[in-house]
């Protein structure tokens, strides 16, 4: 999986590629010849008293070191920038699969593990590609190019070392058999705290009302302590793997030593040559290093990459049209024919056989208990979720053949929870209206009954916000939010419940200033105040995700037992009528 997702993402750069491979070979190649000129050095100049011969070859060896040297500095260089680049379009691929998911998708993998698959599991996959650019690239080259000058040096003592490259073999063998099922529960671990913090950061005010900061502190380290143990394991094999090798290198390479030193007793090498090997063996020795990083951080990258390649491979149930209508017959009609939605797995639908007609100019409210369906079926006008059953049309086309940026422009959704990105308030409004002046931007706020509040501030439209608004009321975020969609005049308005966060006079002052702003489009509004929407055009009711009556307030206070006892459960019999 790691080859499959690096192969695919290093094509762009295969330029790059053919140019670090020339680099390193000359790093190498440097490296290799260095103890060669070494050793002539020691048996050509000093043990034979020729300075001459020995600055001959100083300068020889002062060439091939700078040679190395640009050799080193370019591969480093242009494998950091290849992985890098590796990095940033992972990162771009996985932001742009997450947002084409609907709800459906992002439920099934959870914010925390996204967020940590586009940062950490990234992160992996980027290191492993440049250590390979520079390690795993080099420790070939240096092994094989090593043994090849041992053998030129002396061939028995070259046997003598290969017996060591077994033994090597089978540590790794045992470490990677052992360490990649530990890297997967770690990434898992991950994972978990971090749905932990972003909860108890998200809920801390929920925390301390119910004085749970002991709860959810050992909560906290029960995971914390689960993924220390799976680190310690990890670090514990880490920690044993290096002394095991260098226990072996070192015990060959007294080998090496001992039979060397016999035949340079017996003028079977010179003194040089010896020196040579040993530095062979020193680059042999390195280059099984490197293979033993590499060994390390393989199957944690390993895991990351199909972390990774999870995401990328999923498709969104909401598939763009392949020959999307660009131009709409109808502006602002809505209608649902035969609607059903139920969630993969769920015993029961949320959503049966629905059908409703909005017509431009109308207010349609949707009213029910909670769990009837109400939000479900706003989702899947602007098509968050697609409908399992039935036909959803806007502007007399289904959904699913117009073109997304099309939809988008045409339903305009304030949700209940409204969300804000940090920026600066007029930033926000603009957000689905790039152009908007001014003069747009202040007429929207006006409406949305929030000049008030934007006005007091220093920076009146510069103000800044923070991340998700959290530096104003929830109040004022909503009608923000509302604002915001306001600016973008949208032939469709969908507002899920979005002034449960409004005081009476407010929530009046808005609902009387709308009408006018958003003449001739349609709006469909759930809310839970009755008084919200008794003046709609038609209220629809749904129970159970069932259409169980239509109708404006009077008539189904008169007719409709589940309206009326919706009603009475917030006004009086008199304040209802």
């Amino acid at each position: 999986m790691l080859v499959r997702l690096l192969r695919e993402h290093l094509r762009p750069y295969r330029r790059d590629l053919v140019l670090i491979l020339l680099l390193q070979i000359l790093t190498v190649l440097g490296m290799l010849f260095l103890p060669a000129l070494n050793a002539d050095i020691v048996d050509e100049g000093v043990v034979a008293g020729d300075t001459g011969r020995i600055l001959e070859l100083g300068l020889v060896m002062l060439a091939v070191t700078l040679a190395g040297a640009v050799g080193s500095i370019g591969a480093t260089y242009y494998a950091s920038r290849a992985a890098m680049a590796v990095g940033r379009d992972l990162r771009a691929d996985l932001f742009a699969k997450v947002q084409s998911f609907s709800g459906r998708e992002v439920g099934r993998f959870g914010t925390p593990s996204l967020i940590t698959r586009v940062t950490n599991d990234v992160q992996q996959v980027q290191m492993v590609a440049l250590l390979t650019f520079t390690m795993l690239v080099t420790a070939p080259i240096m092994g094989v190019g090593g043994i090849v000058m041992a053998l030129r040096e002396n061939v028995s003592l070259t046997l003598v070392l290969l017996l060591a490259l077994p033994a090597m073999a089978a540590v790794f063998a045992v470490v990677l058999r052992r360490m990649r099922p530990l890297y997967g529960r770690m990434q898992e671990y991950l994972d978990v705290i971090n749905r932990i913090l972003r909860e108890q950061i998200t809920g801390v005010r929920v925390v301390r009302a119910f004085v749970k900061e002991d709860v959810e502190r050992a909560r906290f380290r029960r995971t914390n302590r689960r993924l220390r143990g799976v680190s310690t394991r990890v670090g514990f094999l880490i920690a044993m793997m290096f002394p095991l090798l260098m226990l072996i290198a070192n015990l060959f390479s007294v080998g090496v030593l001992w039979f060397g030193a016999r035949r340079v007793d017996a003028g079977e090498m010179g003194v040089g040559s010896l020196m040579a090997f040993l530095s062979y063996l020193m680059m042999i020795l390195m280059a099984v290093m490197f293979a033993a990083f590499m060994v390390l951080t393989m199957p944690r990258a390993e895991v990351s990459a199909q972390r990774i390649r999870e995401v990328l491979d999923t498709s969104s149930s909401v598939v763009p049209p392949v020959r999307p209508v660009r131009k709409l017959p109808v502006r602002g009609r809505v209608e649902l024919r035969g609607v059903g939605f139920g969630y993969p797995g769920a015993e029961q639908p949320v959503l049966h056989d629905i059908d409703l007609v909005a017509e431009p100019g109308e207010v349609i409210a949707i009213v029910g208990s909670t769990g009837s369906g109400k939000t479900t079926l706003l989702d899947l006008i602007p098509r968050l979720f697609d409908a399992t059953a039935g036909n959803v049309l806007v502007g007399g086309v289904d959904v699913r053949e117009l073109d997304p940026s099309l939809l988008s422009r045409t339903v305009g959704y304030i949700l209940q929870k409204p969300f804000l990105f940090s920026g600066t308030i007029a930033s926000n409004l603009r957000y689905g209206h790039p152009d908007a002046t001014d003069d747009e931007l202040w007429q929207a706020l006006e409406v949305a009954q929030a000049r008030e509040f934007v006005e007091e501030l220093p920076e009146k439209l510069s103000a800044p916000v923070s991340q998700g608004g959290g530096n104003f009321s929830g109040g004022q975020r909503q009608r923000l939010a509302i604002a915001r969609t306001l600016v973008a005049r949208p032939d469709v308005y969908l507002f899920d419940d979005s002034f449960s966060a409004l005081d009476y006079a407010t929530d009046a002052a808005l609902r009387a200033a709308l009408p006018e702003y958003t003449s001739g489009a349609t709006i469909l509004i759930v809310a839970q105040r009755v008084n919200t929407i008794r003046h709609a055009d038609r209220i629809v009711v749904l129970d159970r995700g069932t259409v169980v009556g239509t109708g404006t307030h009077h008539e189904l206070m008169a007719g409709n037992s589940t309206y009326r006892e919706i009603v009475l459960s917030q006004l009086t019999e008199s304040e209802a009528a």
